[in-house]
């Protein structure tokens, strides 16, 4: 197993914590899912195929990281 300097027991990495937020935004808004039709609200931003729909995760997983960062 690695290392890891300077963090204590119990310490999370940025990365897995972008990780945890892009679940909780992808899962509590639908997030990149396809489309189907029916009553309701459709949200925008919807992928059509798998890789788009994958593309769409990676870039809010980067977006997280940023924003745990503290990046702008």
């Amino acid at each position: 197993m690695e290392e890891v300097s300077g963090l204590s027991v119990g310490a999370r990495r940025n990365e897995d914590i972008a990780l945890d937020l892009m679940k909780f935004v992808a899962m509590a808004t639908g997030y990149g899912k396809t489309t189907s039709t029916g009553v309701g609200f459709q949200g925008t931003g919807a992928a059509a195929k798998p890789e788009e729909y994958a593309g769409q995760l990676l870039e809010l997983y980067g977006k997280c990281l940023s924003a745990v960062q503290g990046k702008k």
